[in-house]
C-alpha cells in the first residue's frame, strides 16, 4: 500500500454498491508495483447524484475514477468529453481528468480483448455466441465486431434487448454481423466451433450451480468458453464446457486488464507484463 502523503493523488470507484469491489486492491497494488504516489478508494453514489459526485471529484482534484453499476450510462451526462467508442457503446467505466472535467472511456472492452489475447483465443473470422444482452454484452459485441468475428449470435431471454444491441453494433460497423436470438433458440444455431462468452449473472451466488444453457450439445459444439464472472472461480458454465473437453476461462483477467487499462489512462503510462502478472497473483490469492 502506498504511504499517504500531501502529494498523494486520489483515484476511486463510484457505484452502488461498492463495498464488495476488489478494484482498490488492484489499483493500490498497481500503484505499489509501479511506484506511483496514488491511493484508490470507493465512493458510494446514489442514482441521480452522479453529476454532483463527478463535479465534486473534479473540484477536489481527484485524478481519475472508475464507474460501475448502475451508473455507467448516467455518468455520460457529467462528462467534459467522451471517447468515440465509449460513446457508441453507450457506457463509460473510466473517467480521466482533463481541463475542465473528465473524459470518459470504456476499458471493459480492452479488458476482454487483453484476456482473449492472453489465452490465445482467436475471434477473427470465427463465429461467436454471446449469452446475455446487458451492459457488458454491449461492450463485448462491439469488441467482437471490431475484431472481425465471422458472425455474432447474441442470445438473451428478452429478444428486444438483443435486437437493440444488434442494431446499434451493426449500424456502427455498417454490416449485419450481430444476429439477435432468444436464449431458448440456441438449438437453431447454424454453426459449430464457436467461441462462447457468458455475460449474464447466472452462476453468481446464490445461483452457483446454474447456467443459462445446460444442454451438453451446446457445449460440445463450442470451441472455447469465457465467463465474465470471476467469483466463483469456476462457474457451472465453465464446468459444462470442461465436461465436453473444451477450455474455459473466468473473468478475473478481464477484470484485471480493464483496471490496468484505466490505471494506464489515469497516469499516462504503460504497465509492464511483469507488474500485471504480479497483481494477478495478488488478487488470485485474495479470492
Amino acid at each position: 500500500m502506498t504511504d499517504i502523503k500531501g502529494t498523494t493523488r486520489v483515484c476511486g470507484l463510484i457505484g452502488n454498491p461498492v463495498e464488495h469491489s476488489i478494484s482498490p486492491l488492484i489499483h493500490n497494488s498497481l500503484a505499489g508495483f509501479t511506484a506511483h504516489d496514488l491511493a484508490y478508494v470507493t465512493f458510494k453514489v446514489e442514482s441521480g447524484q452522479v453529476k454532483t459526485a463527478v463535479d465534486g471529484a473534479y473540484a477536489l482534484n481527484v485524478l481519475g475514477m472508475n464507474v460501475t453499476v448502475p451508473h455507467k450510462q448516467e455518468v455520460i451526462e457529467a462528462l467534459k468529453d467522451i471517447d468515440p467508442l465509449a460513446k457508441a457503446i453507450g457506457a463509460v467505466n473510466t473517467l480521466v481528468r482533463v481541463d475542465g472535467g473528465y473524459k470518459g472511456y470504456n476499458t471493459d472492452i480492452f479488458g476482454l480483448e487483453r484476456e482473449l489475447e492472453d489465452e490465445g483465443i482467436i475471434i477473427e473470422d470465427k463465429p461467436v455466441v454471446i449469452l446475455g444482452a446487458g451492459g457488458a454484452s454491449r461492450a463485448i459485441a462491439f469488441l467482437c465486431a471490431k475484431k472481425c468475428a465471422a458472425k455474432i449470435y447474441l442470445l438473451n431471454r428478452s429478444i428486444e434487448k438483443a435486437e437493440l444491441i444488434a442494431r446499434e453494433v451493426n449500424d456502427f460497423f455498417n454490416n449485419d454481423t450481430v444476429v439477435p436470438m432468444k436464449m431458448a433458440d440456441y438449438t437453431t444455431l447454424d454453426c459449430t466451433d464457436y467461441v462462447v462468452i457468458q455475460t449474464t449473472s447466472v452462476g453468481l451466488h446464490p445461483h452457483d450451480n446454474e447456467a443459462v444453457i445446460e444442454d451438453e450439445i451446446f457445449y460440445s459444439n463450442a470451441s472455447v468458453g469465457v465467463d465474465i464472472i470471476y467469483n466463483p472461480a469456476e462457474t457451472k458454465f465453465m464446468k459444462l464446457m470442461k465436461a465436453q473437453g473444451k477450455p474455459a476461462y473466468n473473468g478475473l483477467k478481464m477484470l484485471l486488464y480493464q483496471a490496468v487499462a484505466a490505471f494506464e489512462l489515469f497516469n499516462g503510462i504503460s504497465v509492464s507484463k511483469e507488474h500485471v502478472d504480479a497483481v494477478y497473483d495478488v488478487i488470485k490469492g485474495e479470492l
